[in-house]
Protein backbone atom coordinates (compact mmCIF):
# COMPACT_ATOMS: atom_id res chain seq x y z
CA UNK A 1 0.00 0.00 0.00
CA UNK A 2 1.37 3.45 -1.29
CA UNK A 3 0.36 6.23 1.36
CA UNK A 4 1.25 10.09 0.89
CA UNK A 5 0.29 13.18 2.78
CA UNK A 6 0.26 16.73 0.63
CA UNK A 7 1.12 19.79 2.44
CA UNK A 8 -0.58 22.47 0.64
CA UNK A 9 0.57 25.69 1.28
CA UNK A 10 -0.30 29.36 -0.61
CA UNK A 11 3.30 29.77 -0.49
CA UNK A 12 6.05 32.83 -0.11
CA UNK A 13 8.71 34.36 -2.49
CA UNK A 14 10.46 35.01 1.04
CA UNK A 15 13.29 33.12 2.13
CA UNK A 16 12.81 33.95 5.63
CA UNK A 17 9.38 33.71 5.97
CA UNK A 18 9.52 29.96 4.43
CA UNK A 19 10.32 29.02 8.28
CA UNK A 20 6.52 29.30 8.81
CA UNK A 21 5.75 26.92 6.44
CA UNK A 22 8.48 24.40 7.23
CA UNK A 23 8.39 24.34 10.62
CA UNK A 24 4.34 23.31 10.16
CA UNK A 25 5.42 20.75 7.54
CA UNK A 26 8.07 19.06 9.68
CA UNK A 27 5.39 18.75 12.77
CA UNK A 28 2.90 17.50 10.09
CA UNK A 29 5.21 14.95 8.41
CA UNK A 30 6.27 13.58 11.97
CA UNK A 31 2.52 12.89 12.58
CA UNK A 32 2.37 10.83 9.41
CA UNK A 33 4.44 7.99 10.02
CA UNK A 34 4.96 5.73 7.03
CA UNK A 35 3.44 8.09 4.59
CA UNK A 36 5.20 9.62 2.10
CA UNK A 37 5.09 13.58 1.72
CA UNK A 38 4.63 15.93 -0.87
CA UNK A 39 4.57 19.59 -0.64
CA UNK A 40 2.24 22.00 -2.99
CA UNK A 41 1.64 25.66 -3.51
CA UNK A 42 -1.72 26.94 -4.08
CA UNK A 43 -0.55 30.53 -5.75
CA UNK A 44 0.47 30.15 -9.42
CA UNK A 45 2.31 33.86 -8.47
CA UNK A 46 4.56 32.39 -6.23
CA UNK A 47 4.96 29.55 -8.05
CA UNK A 48 6.39 31.41 -10.85
CA UNK A 49 8.12 33.66 -8.94
CA UNK A 50 9.81 30.79 -7.63
CA UNK A 51 10.34 28.71 -10.49
CA UNK A 52 12.26 31.74 -12.22
CA UNK A 53 14.87 31.86 -9.77
CA UNK A 54 15.27 27.61 -10.33
CA UNK A 55 12.90 26.59 -7.39
CA UNK A 56 9.92 24.24 -8.48
CA UNK A 57 7.05 23.99 -6.42
CA UNK A 58 3.91 22.27 -8.04
CA UNK A 59 0.59 23.04 -7.43
CA UNK A 60 -1.90 20.77 -6.05
CA UNK A 61 -2.73 19.22 -9.05
CA UNK A 62 0.57 18.13 -10.74
CA UNK A 63 1.28 16.54 -7.12
CA UNK A 64 -2.12 14.86 -7.24
CA UNK A 65 -2.06 13.56 -10.96
CA UNK A 66 1.46 12.05 -10.03
CA UNK A 67 0.65 10.27 -7.25
CA UNK A 68 -2.28 9.03 -9.29
CA UNK A 69 0.11 8.09 -11.73
CA UNK A 70 2.32 6.50 -9.39
CA UNK A 71 -0.49 4.21 -8.05
CA UNK A 72 -0.50 5.73 -4.70
CA UNK A 73 -3.90 4.34 -3.37
CA UNK A 74 -3.94 6.46 0.16
CA UNK A 75 -3.97 9.94 -0.47
CA UNK A 76 -4.44 13.09 2.38
CA UNK A 77 -3.82 16.64 1.83
CA UNK A 78 -3.49 18.66 4.78
CA UNK A 79 -3.68 22.56 4.12
CA UNK A 80 -2.17 25.20 6.04
CA UNK A 81 -4.23 27.95 4.83
CA UNK A 82 -5.67 30.19 7.76
CA UNK A 83 -9.53 29.55 7.41
CA UNK A 84 -12.14 27.98 5.02
CA UNK A 85 -12.29 30.49 2.22
CA UNK A 86 -11.51 31.18 -1.50
CA UNK A 87 -8.48 28.93 -1.72
CA UNK A 88 -9.53 26.53 0.52
CA UNK A 89 -12.90 25.80 -2.01
CA UNK A 90 -11.66 26.84 -5.21
CA UNK A 91 -7.72 25.62 -5.17
CA UNK A 92 -7.65 22.79 -2.65
CA UNK A 93 -11.33 21.03 -2.07
CA UNK A 94 -12.60 21.72 -5.93
CA UNK A 95 -8.61 20.16 -6.92
CA UNK A 96 -8.61 17.17 -5.13
CA UNK A 97 -12.28 15.78 -5.77
CA UNK A 98 -11.39 15.95 -9.19
CA UNK A 99 -8.95 12.96 -8.17
CA UNK A 100 -10.39 11.70 -5.59
CA UNK A 101 -12.06 8.80 -7.47
CA UNK A 102 -8.67 7.79 -8.40
CA UNK A 103 -7.41 6.92 -4.61
CA UNK A 104 -9.21 4.17 -2.42
CA UNK A 105 -8.33 6.36 0.66
CA UNK A 106 -7.97 9.61 1.37
CA UNK A 107 -9.27 13.31 2.37
CA UNK A 108 -8.91 16.88 3.19
CA UNK A 109 -7.79 18.08 6.63
CA UNK A 110 -9.42 21.47 7.51
CA UNK A 111 -7.28 24.94 8.02
CA UNK A 112 -6.47 26.36 11.21
CA UNK A 113 -9.77 27.73 11.83
CA UNK A 114 -12.69 25.77 10.74
CA UNK A 115 -14.71 25.75 13.89
CA UNK A 116 -15.69 27.39 17.00
CA UNK A 117 -13.24 25.17 18.69
CA UNK A 118 -10.52 26.05 16.62
CA UNK A 119 -11.24 29.49 17.36
CA UNK A 120 -11.09 29.37 20.52
CA UNK A 121 -7.91 27.60 21.03
CA UNK A 122 -6.18 30.25 18.78
CA UNK A 123 -7.50 32.89 20.49
CA UNK A 124 -5.92 31.58 23.41
CA UNK A 125 -2.82 31.40 21.75
CA UNK A 126 -2.70 34.79 19.91
CA UNK A 127 -3.39 36.38 23.31
CA UNK A 128 -0.13 34.96 24.96
CA UNK A 129 1.45 36.89 22.57
CA UNK A 130 1.38 40.00 23.81
CA UNK A 131 4.46 41.29 25.64
CA UNK A 132 3.78 43.10 29.14
CA UNK A 133 5.10 46.14 28.63
CA UNK A 134 2.76 46.63 25.38
CA UNK A 135 -0.36 48.34 26.36
CA UNK A 136 -2.02 46.01 23.55
CA UNK A 137 -1.45 43.58 20.81
CA UNK A 138 -2.69 44.74 17.09
CA UNK A 139 -3.00 41.48 14.87
CA UNK A 140 -2.56 42.13 11.16
CA UNK A 141 -4.81 39.61 9.57
CA UNK A 142 -5.23 39.05 5.54
CA UNK A 143 -8.93 39.28 4.98
CA UNK A 144 -10.89 38.10 2.31
CA UNK A 145 -13.90 38.34 0.07
CA UNK A 146 -15.24 35.28 0.87
CA UNK A 147 -17.78 34.91 3.85
CA UNK A 148 -15.51 33.06 6.11
CA UNK A 149 -13.74 36.99 6.42
CA UNK A 150 -16.23 36.40 9.38
CA UNK A 151 -13.62 34.78 11.30
CA UNK A 152 -11.74 37.72 12.05
CA UNK A 153 -14.94 39.68 13.85
CA UNK A 154 -15.28 36.18 15.79
CA UNK A 155 -11.99 36.02 17.02
CA UNK A 156 -11.93 39.29 18.38
CA UNK A 157 -15.34 38.44 20.15
CA UNK A 158 -13.74 35.41 21.15
CA UNK A 159 -10.60 37.44 22.74
CA UNK A 160 -12.73 39.62 24.55
CA UNK A 161 -15.05 37.00 26.28
CA UNK A 162 -11.62 35.12 27.01
CA UNK A 163 -11.09 38.30 29.13
CA UNK A 164 -8.37 39.47 26.57
CA UNK A 165 -10.09 43.07 25.23
CA UNK A 166 -6.33 44.40 24.80
CA UNK A 167 -5.33 41.77 21.69
CA UNK A 168 -7.10 43.68 18.74
CA UNK A 169 -7.62 42.52 15.01
CA UNK A 170 -7.57 44.11 12.07
CA UNK A 171 -7.36 42.67 8.49
CA UNK A 172 -5.29 44.15 5.41
CA UNK A 173 -8.10 43.28 2.39
CA UNK A 174 -11.28 42.34 4.54
CA UNK A 175 -13.31 43.64 7.89
CA UNK A 176 -12.36 44.97 10.53
CA UNK A 177 -9.83 47.29 8.70
CA UNK A 178 -7.03 49.57 10.39
CA UNK A 179 -9.04 52.56 10.55
CA UNK A 180 -11.65 50.19 12.69
CA UNK A 181 -8.41 48.98 14.73
CA UNK A 182 -7.23 51.86 15.49
CA UNK A 183 -10.46 53.22 16.93
CA UNK A 184 -10.75 50.13 19.27
CA UNK A 185 -7.05 51.06 20.63
CA UNK A 186 -8.00 54.24 21.08
CA UNK A 187 -11.15 53.37 23.24
CA UNK A 188 -8.63 50.87 25.74
CA UNK A 189 -6.43 54.61 26.08
CA UNK A 190 -3.24 52.35 24.60
CA UNK A 191 -0.13 53.88 23.76
CA UNK A 192 2.53 51.19 23.22
CA UNK A 193 1.41 49.42 20.60
CA UNK A 194 2.85 45.43 19.85
CA UNK A 195 1.88 44.86 16.57
CA UNK A 196 2.49 41.13 14.43
CA UNK A 197 0.93 39.33 12.11
CA UNK A 198 -2.18 36.92 12.45
CA UNK A 199 -0.43 34.14 9.57
CA UNK A 200 0.58 31.35 8.81
CA UNK A 201 3.66 33.45 7.23
CA UNK A 202 5.34 36.87 7.60
CA UNK A 203 5.95 37.21 3.82
CA UNK A 204 4.64 40.30 1.82
CA UNK A 205 2.05 41.38 3.58
CA UNK A 206 4.29 41.30 7.36
CA UNK A 207 7.16 42.74 5.84
CA UNK A 208 5.62 45.48 3.63
CA UNK A 209 2.15 46.34 4.32
CA UNK A 210 2.41 46.09 8.57
CA UNK A 211 6.25 47.13 9.25
CA UNK A 212 7.26 48.77 5.61
CA UNK A 213 8.51 52.23 6.41
CA UNK A 214 6.43 53.59 3.59
CA UNK A 215 3.54 56.00 4.47
CA UNK A 216 0.91 53.31 3.89
CA UNK A 217 1.98 50.78 5.95
CA UNK A 218 0.60 49.94 9.59
CA UNK A 219 3.06 50.73 11.09
CA UNK A 220 3.30 54.60 9.48
CA UNK A 221 -0.63 54.90 9.92
CA UNK A 222 -0.02 53.85 13.70
CA UNK A 223 2.38 55.75 14.36
CA UNK A 224 0.82 59.24 12.72
CA UNK A 225 -2.15 58.46 14.90
CA UNK A 226 0.51 58.77 17.93
CA UNK A 227 1.07 55.49 19.19
CA UNK A 228 4.18 54.03 19.95
CA UNK A 229 4.66 50.93 17.77
CA UNK A 230 6.97 47.62 18.20
CA UNK A 231 6.80 45.24 15.21
CA UNK A 232 7.11 41.22 15.40
CA UNK A 233 7.63 40.07 11.76
CA UNK A 234 6.84 36.28 12.91
CA UNK A 235 4.50 33.98 10.92
CA UNK A 236 1.73 31.79 12.89
CA UNK A 237 3.77 28.66 11.52
CA UNK A 238 6.57 29.18 13.48
CA UNK A 239 4.25 28.67 16.51
CA UNK A 240 5.02 25.03 18.32
CA UNK A 241 1.01 25.75 19.51
CA UNK A 242 -0.18 26.62 16.33
CA UNK A 243 1.66 23.52 15.07
CA UNK A 244 -0.03 21.48 17.52
CA UNK A 245 -3.43 22.32 16.06
CA UNK A 246 -2.71 21.34 12.35
CA UNK A 247 -1.67 18.08 14.08
CA UNK A 248 -4.58 17.62 15.70
CA UNK A 249 -6.46 18.36 12.34
CA UNK A 250 -4.83 16.23 10.51
CA UNK A 251 -5.07 13.15 13.24
CA UNK A 252 -8.63 13.42 13.17
CA UNK A 253 -8.67 13.05 9.34
CA UNK A 254 -6.51 10.45 9.18
CA UNK A 255 -8.61 8.46 11.63
CA UNK A 256 -11.16 8.51 9.46
CA UNK A 257 -9.40 6.50 7.19
CA UNK A 258 -11.23 2.96 7.54
CA UNK A 259 -12.66 1.49 4.62
CA UNK A 260 -12.86 4.22 1.63
CA UNK A 261 -12.29 7.53 0.89
CA UNK A 262 -14.68 9.21 2.70
CA UNK A 263 -14.39 12.56 0.67
CA UNK A 264 -16.03 10.94 -2.30
CA UNK A 265 -20.33 11.27 -1.93
CA UNK A 266 -21.74 8.28 0.24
Amino acid sequence: MKKALVIVSFGTTYERARRSIDAVERALAQAAEGYDVFRAYTSSIVRKVLKSRGEIVPSLEEVLEKLANESYDTVFVQPTHLLCGNEYDEKIRASYMRYAGRFLRGGIGKPLIANNDDLLKLAEILAALKPDDADALLLMGHGTTHFANMVYPAMQTALRLQGHPNVVVGTVEGWPTLENAIDELRALGAKHIELRPMMLVAGDHAQNDMAGDDADSWKSHLTAAGFDVHCTVEGLGELEDVQRLYVEHLKAELKKNNKKNHALPA
